[in-house]
């Protein structure tokens, strides 16, 4: 299944499902902020399909799957996908099977809750751990890099998609959400233990890099991605594609706009 064909799906479902609400919000606002939206998520999808190689049929973990989106784009294409996640999520993914059922095989996405740091994968057993708005939330970040490190193969992948840390506009809008609060404990109530995690803990690409580094990864530069400038006025029905470009110029161009006023940043380090 393309991803303009998956969206269109997941639109629908949406739309019967308010449940996904407010957690998507595809469906919703004007159309220039629809467009907007829809922009930001073809351009994930389309760097999961550039970076990640199905032909060989991967072991993939897509690990803080949350709502299992991601799960269910990769089981539209027949790959199989291992996903876990905490919080609230697991309570959709029963009603997602039966939506995405009439579209494909669900069973090739299998999922659980599960905190990372209690986890027993063995050595060397994904090709691909996917982490998509989720690292930002596992502390603690180098423990977890050395796990991540571990399982994945020889010449395994880590593909990362995280919202842009040197971004000015998004860390003044989370310092007054929550200060300087950047880990916090919770109590989990399935787990019934304390969990720490990261209060959006994001970083900027310097950062990342130097905590990846000192894991053993290496960073493949080809895969470095800026994306999310222009705001949702720019946009209209007749020119996503044009904006997105414009954007993929922009940031290549201008160190200090990629660095300090695009929303999100895309990599991939290797084993």
């Amino acid at each position: 299944m393309q991803k303009e064909v998956f969206f269109e799906h997941l639109c629908e479902e949406l739309r019967q499902n308010r449940a996904l609400y407010p957690y998507y919000k595809l469906t919703d606002g004007s159309p220039a902020r629809r467009q907007f939206r829809k922009a930001y998520f073809l351009q994930r999808l389309d760097y999961l399909d550039r970076f990640i190689d199905l032909s060989q049929q991967p072991k993939i973990w897509d690990c803080g799957c949350g709502y299992g989106t991601t799960g269910f784009y990769f089981a539209m294409k027949g790959q199989p996908v291992f996903g876990t996640t905490l919080e609230y999520y697991p309570e959709q993914w029963e009603a997602r099977r039966k939506y995405w059922n009439q579209y494909g095989d669900t069973s090739l996405f299998t999922c659980e809750y599960a905190n990372l740091f209690d986890q027993k994968i063995e050595e060397n057993s994904f090709d691909y751990i996917i982490l998509q708005d989720t690292l930002h939330h596992i502390e603690p970040l180098d423990e977890a890099l050395a796990i991540f490190y571990k399982v994945l193969k020889p010449n395994g992948k880590l593909v990362l998609v995280e919202e842009n840390g040197g971004c000015l506009f998004k860390r003044g809008m989370l310092f007054m959400q929550r200060g300087n609060n950047r880990v916090i404990t919770i109590y989990d109530d399935i787990l019934k233990k304390e969990v720490l995690m990261g209060n959006e803990n994001i970083r900027p690409e310097k950062e990342w890099r130097k905590h990846f580094e000192k894991a053993g990864f290496r960073m493949d530069e080809e895969s470095l991605q800026y994306i999310r400038f222009l705001p949702s006025c720019c946009y209209n029905d007749n020119n996503l594609q044009k904006n997105v470009e414009k954007e993929q110029k922009l940031w290549r161009k201008n160190a200090f706009l990629r660095r300090h006023a695009f929303w999100g940043i895309n990599m991939v380090f290797g084993k």
